[in-house]
């Protein structure tokens, strides 16, 4: 595993290095892309509004890329009990039990924080 940039493995804190962040930024960044298109295409052309909740999934994406990205963690790593500061595709396996029960309570608290995010976007999209 090739080292980090001045980032370390805390539990609760961050288990994502430079690599896997940018990956995140990227992510964000693609997914507002297709939000955005998303909503164009739905308030550009008259088709059914119920059609405008699926704007749900991309934006929540994006929030995901985002938020993984700021806080240099990542919830599906934190589930798999692994962290990543090295090379893509990566990881080293979590031992501590308690480092673990750290890490799925910050993963729990992003989810919960991109799903929210997902569901105001799409109801203010749907209502406008």
């Amino acid at each position: 595993m090739e080292p980090s940039k001045n980032i370390m493995y805390v539990p609760g804190v961050c288990n994502i290095g430079p690599e896997e962040i940018n990956r995140r930024y990227m992510v964000g960044f693609v997914s507002l892309l297709i939000a955005i298109v998303f909503i164009v295409i739905l308030m550009m052309e008259y088709i059914n509004p119920w059609w405008r909740l699926l704007l749900f999934f991309p934006v929540a994406l994006s929030a995901a890329g985002f938020i993984q990205a700021q806080s240099k963690f990542c919830f599906a790593y934190a589930h798999k009990g692994v962290f990543n500061l090295g090379l893509l595709g990566t990881t080293q396996k979590i031992t501590d039990d308690s480092a673990i029960i750290k890490d799925e309570k910050k993963a729990r608290g992003i989810l919960a924080s991109c799903i929210l995010i997902g569901i105001i976007v799409t109801l203010i999209v749907v209502i406008i």
